[in-house]
């Protein structure tokens, strides 16, 4: 193995336990108690987060845009930002939920089956889309353009649905928030 295989297994490895330890994070959130008290500034984060999801559907779109019109270098600094915008989300969403605030979607709406639907196709796709794209970023930045194109097939779509659905959720569940 040359030293060019060897740091891109390297790289490699540490995709998958950054996305292994952000699972496992998102996971333990599930387990911690209701704070006493919510400080106002919690309570502006969902909104923030999908402001984010948002944001980073558009600029998805855009992205792929310019990378169909040649624009490689605007593609990259696009993509770049998107997943800046994801990690302050991922950050905010751990800050939120580290406060154990739990909202259920009311069991006598008519609408409940589609949220769950929406929902759990959301959280299901938003664990394994990390490792996906973390990996196309890193294929696009070192110029493994085919490699790259392989995966962003796979991860591309996933992202987009991630969140778009992400703004979805939060619309529909933003009615029933107590803190």
């Amino acid at each position: 193995m040359n030293s060019t295989e060897a740091k891109h297994k390297i790289y490699l490895r540490l995709i998958y336990f950054v996305s292994v330890v952000v699972f496992l994070l998102v996971l333990f959130l599930g387990q911690l108690p209701k704070a006493d008290s919510i400080p106002d500034w919690v309570k502006t984060l969902p909104v923030m987060n999908a402001f984010l999801n948002g944001t980073t559907c558009v600029l998805l779109l855009i992205s792929l845009y310019f990378i169909r019109n040649k624009k490689v270098e605007i593609h990259k600094k696009l993509n770049l930002l998107a997943c800046g915008l994801s990690t302050i989300f991922l950050l905010s969403y751990v800050t939120f939920h580290s406060f154990g605030v739990e909202t259920k979607y009311p069991v006598d709406n008519p609408m409940r089956p589609v949220y769950l639907f929406i929902l759990i196709t959301h959280i299901i796709l938003a664990a394994i889309v990390l490792p996906l794209v973390l990996i196309s970023l890193y294929r696009g930045l070192t110029n493994q353009v085919q490699s790259h194109r392989k995966i962003v097939r796979w991860s591309f779509p996933i992202w987009l649905y991630v969140t778009i659905t992400g703004v979805i959720v939060y619309l529909m569940i933003s009615p029933y928030y107590q803190y």
